[in-house]
């Protein structure tokens, strides 16, 4: 047995609580042997990317699901919907407009068609330390301002489950001509009980991007793409595709999609009941004195963020309390706040536990002589553009310490994970708002790509002071 398989399989024979990705937990779905069904496009199976039969069949059973016109599978994630998606809608060295927040795939489209991007920042969350909502009104801004953009894309839900008003932005979008591409990629789960959000095909927005191994019964990797209205090219997203994803694409994923979409539609109640079991451990941990359960109007109350901010904890202390006393393994950690992903295969007992888990730790929390939390730096910095991103990228560059970068110009991309929003792309300048939270971010357990061993890649010899900003 291979080192990998071993350690897979010993995790998944332990009695760790998984409350991260996927949403199956390693309990739902039933595919067999995956070698078994593990084939090629034969005769009578039909082929993704020109589907007429089989495969063109299950996709119309995942439109219909999502009221969707159009339903395309995706095999290489929710990546490869973003990418199809912005290349479809937007012409090479044409303009977007996207939240800063994006996750980094559509950086790195904008990158690969020269196009040039116009941000809009998200409302800030006050002491929660976390991006908000993208508000109608400044997309409404921002595209009066700028006449030639050809598309908007944003994220929501973000990876904490914050909610922008999709159905406003896109009647603001739609009033200037243009389409709205929704990154929905954590809010597969929305349509299917009233205790979450509205989802982004039923509030208009034209293409929407959603992962159904996030929050949903499938395997990691799966990803649906929705098409609607007059506003896009749907012939070039459907090339797009094709161009993005693997020309020999999985059937066991396929399968397991299949699967997930057939076992929603038998079992729709079984949402209601998980936003029941929600509300009792959301009013649970509301009863905290130490730590702090996380709430924003219109979130998705299925992300369980709890901050430490209050008792002077960093959410990689909080993560590890729950990997090392009690056995459970948390999405993410933030800054201040930890995030525990929870999806329909939850039991009963599984949130019960999660819920002690946290209650325990509180009641354990020193409140004597409790610290300040070190300040948290600006979620999103909003460096100066120097040049168009293709440009640097392209550029001469070199690797230099990060206490000589204070003026330079980015010539890659610099992106904490979690979550994959970029906070230095490609021409950008480096200030020290960025050197702050290049400080900080670190020492909150972010993994910092893009830097390497206290270096950053710079445009050579180029200094933002030499000449203006573009």
């Amino acid at each position: 047995m291979s080192e990998l398989l071993e350690k897979l399989k010993s995790y998944a024979d332990s009695d760790h609580l998984p409350m991260h990705m996927p949403g199956h937990k390693r309990r739902m779905g039933d595919l067999g042997n995956p070698f078994f069904i593990d084939i090629t496009e034969i005769d009578g199976f039909d082929d993704l990317h020109h589907a007429e039969g089989i495969l063109r069949d299950a996709q119309q059973r995942a439109a219909r699901l999502y009221g969707s016109e159009e339903t395309h599978y995706l095999v290489n994630g929710s990546t490869a919907g973003i990418l199809a998606a912005v290349s479809g809608c937007v012409p090479a060295g044409g303009t977007i407009l996207t939240a800063r927040n994006c996750h980094q795939s559509v950086i790195h489209v904008a990158l690969l068609r020269g196009l040039n991007t116009e941000y809009i920042y998200p409302q800030s969350t006050s002491e929660m330390g976390i991006s908000g909502p993208i508000l109608a009104d400044n997309v409404d801004k921002a595209l009066r301002e700028r006449p030639d953009i050809r598309a908007v894309l944003l994220t929501s839900p973000t990876y904490d489950g914050i909610v922008s008003d999709v159905e406003a932005i896109a009647g603001a979008v739609h009033a200037h001509g243009v389409p709205l591409i929704v990154d929905e990629a954590h809010g597969a789960h929305f349509p299917f009980s009233g205790y979450f959000p509205r989802d982004a095909v039923s509030c208009g927005a034209d293409v929407v991007v959603m992962s159904l191994h996030k929050t949903l019964p499938s395997l990691t990797q799966t990803a649906l793409i929705h098409l609607n209205g007059t506003l896009i090219d749907r012939e070039k997203i459907r090339f797009f595709l094709r161009v993005y994803q693997t020309s020999s694409p999985s059937y066991v994923l396929m399968a397991g999609m299949d699967e997930c979409i057939d076992w929603i539609g038998e079992n729709r109640a079984e949402f209601d009941r998980f936003g029941e079991r929600l509300t009792r451990l959301r009013t649970d941990l509301g009863s905290m004195k130490h730590l702090k359960l996380l709430e924003f109007p219109g979130m998705d109350r299925s992300r369980i963020l709890v901050s430490g901010a209050r008792a002077g904890l960093r959410g990689k202390e909080l993560a590890r309390q729950l990997r090392e006393d009690y056995r459970i393994e948390a999405e993410m950690a933030g800054i201040s706040y930890v995030c525990a992903l929870t999806s329909v295969a939850d039991r009963e007992e599984d949130l019960r536990r999660l819920r002690d888990a946290f209650l325990w730790m509180d009641a354990g929390t020193e409140c004597t002589d409790m610290k300040e939390p070190d300040p948290v730096p600006a979620v999103l910095p909003k460096p100066r553009r120097f040049c168009p991103m293709q440009t640097a990228f392209d550029a001469d560059a070199e690797w230099i310490p990060l206490t000589e970068a204070r003026g330079r110009v980015s010539a890659g991309f610099v992106v904490p994970y979690p979550p994959g929003i970029a906070l230095l792309t490609p021409g950008e300048e480096i200030n020290e708002a960025i050197l702050g939270s290049l400080a900080v971010l670190p020492q909150a357990g972010c993994e910092l790509r893009g830097v390497e061993n206290g270096r950053l890649r710079v445009i050579k010899g180029e200094r933002v002071w030499e000449k203006s900003s573009v």
